[in-house]
C-alpha cells in the first residue's frame, strides 16, 4: 500500500467518528507524522510493513475518539512542534493568537517598560523583561515567546507536576530556558514564592461545567478536566485570582493578557476594571471575544 491508498483509507475509515473535512484533516496529520514528510511529496512511495503496524494501531485509537494530537504525541503551536499527552490541554489556534498580540506587541513596544533601555532592546541585567505564565500545561506560551522574545527571562507554573514534567521536556526539546515550578496559584499563601513581572499571562481554566454537554466527545473524555473547568457558581475564580495577585505582583507599567471565555468578556472585562485596571477585549479571528489586556491604573 501506498501512503496515497493509506490517505484514503484513513479519511473513509474516519467518517464513523468525523465529518468528512475533519476526516481528511486527521488523515493528512496522520500521514505526514508518521511519513514525515507532506502527502504531496510521500503520495505513491510504498509503506514499510513497521509503518503499516504503526498506522492501524493510531486508527484503532482514533476510532476511540482519542485526539489525534494525544495519539501521535505530538502538537503544533505557534510554528513549533509540542509533546503533548492527557496530562495537558491540546494547543489551541485562539491560544496562538493571545501569543502572537503579545509578541507584536513587545516587539513594536506598543507598551511602556520600566525604562527605555529595556523598552528599546529588552538588555539583560536589572532592565531584562520578565513574564509569568500561570497554568502553563505542555509549555506552549512561555516557549513560543522565549523562541521569539529570546532575551526575556520567562517562568512559568502548574499545580500538576505531570503537566510539568511535559512542559520541562518541551522546553529542552526547543531549547528554551524556562524558570517552571510546581505551585497551586489558587493558594494565595504561596504567592510570595513568586517575584514581580512585566508581563503576566494565562490560559486559565474558564468553561462552565454546565457547558460540557455542548462538547465533543474526544475533548470531554481524554482532556485533563482540571485545565478546562470551573465551577457555575464562581466562573471567573480564576479571573479574580489572578487580578489580585497582578496588583501585588505587577511591576510599574506592566501588562496582563489572558484567553477568556467568549461568553464571559463583558464579566470578565468588568471583573478587572473594578480592581483599578485599564482593559482591552479582543476577539479572535472568527469574532469572538477571546482575550483582554488590562493595565493597572497608576
Amino acid at each position: 500500500m501506498n501512503w496515497k491508498e493509506q490517505y484514503q483509507h484513513l479519511s473513509k475509515s474516519l467518517l464513523t467518528v468525523y465529518d468528512q473535512s475533519e476526516a481528511n484533516a486527521i488523515a493528512k496529520t496522520v500521514a505526514e507524522s508518521i511519513g514525515k514528510g507532506s502527502l504531496l511529496s510521500l503520495n505513491d512511495k510504498e509503506i514499510p510493513s513497521v509503518e503499516i503496524e504503526r498506522l492501524n494501531d493510531v486508527l484503532k485509537q482514533l476510532l476511540l475518539n482519542r485526539p489525534v494530537q494525544y495519539v501521535l504525541n505530538e502538537a503544533w503551536f505557534y510554528g513549533l512542534k509540542f509533546e503533548v499527552n492527557e496530562n495537558v490541554l491540546i494547543p489551541r489556534p485562539e491560544t496562538e493568537e493571545l501569543v502572537d498580540w503579545i509578541i507584536k506587541e513587545m516587539k513594536n513596544g506598543k507598551w511602556k517598560m520600566k525604562n527605555e533601555a529595556a523598552h528599546s532592546n529588552y538588555s539583560s541585567g536589572n532592565d531584562q523583561l520578565t513574564i509569568l505564565d500561570i497554568g502553563t500545561g505542555s509549555g506552549c506560551i512561555p516557549i513560543a515567546i522565549k523562541k521569539n522574545i529570546p532575551a526575556a527571562e520567562v517562568s512559568a507554573i502548574d499545580v500538576c507536576s505531570e503537566a510539568l514534567h511535559t512542559a520541562i521536556n518541551n522546553a529542552v526539546i526547543h531549547d528554551t530556558e524556562i524558570h517552571f515550578q510546581l505551585l497551586d496559584f489558587l493558594d494565595e499563601s504561596k504567592w510570595n514564592e513568586l517575584r514581580t513581572y512585566d508581563i503576566i499571562v494565562s490560559n486559565p481554566p474558564y468553561i462552565k461545567t454546565t457547558e460540557a454537554k455542548t462538547m465533543s466527545d474526544h475533548v470531554l473524555q481524554y482532556e485533563p478536566h482540571k485545565a478546562l473547568f470551573v465551577p457555575d457558581d464562581d466562573a471567573l475564580l480564576f479571573y479574580r485570582k489572578i487580578a489580585d495577585f497582578s496588583l501585588q505582583h505587577l511591576n510599574k507599567n506592566g501588562v496582563v493578557y489572558l484567553e477568556i471565555n467568549q461568553q464571559q468578556g463583558k464579566e470578565t472585562t468588568e471583573l478587572f476594571q473594578q480592581k483599578g485596571f485599564s482593559v482591552e477585549l479582543k476577539k479572535d479571528m472568527s469574532g469572538n471575544e477571546r482575550m483582554v489586556k488590562a493595565v493597572v491604573n497608576n
